[in-house]
């Protein structure tokens, strides 16, 4: 079973509590998501650390019921 939207906006607000994040259904199936996140959190990250914090947010859905995330993040400006 595919995830929704707000499930997946959710699981990240609730690691990351101060997040913006937006989330585009890419393919309109439900399954194929973009999402751009900002957090103060992300300060002193390397990008790839931003990404696997918004991951670990997912609790290892990536891959499974979350087939695909198109992932940006970024610092508040």
């Amino acid at each position: 079973m595919a995830m929704t939207a707000q499930e997946i906006e959710t699981m990240i607000v609730a690691a990351l509590p101060d997040a913006k994040v937006e989330i585009t259904d890419l393919a309109g199936d439900g399954d194929h998501y973009a999402a751009h996140v900002e957090s103060e959190a992300f300060r002193g990250m390397t990008r790839v650390n931003q990404h696997k914090a918004v991951y670990a947010a997912l609790g290892g859905r990536m891959g499974g019921v979350l087939h695909a995330l198109q992932l940006t993040t970024a610092i508040p400006k």
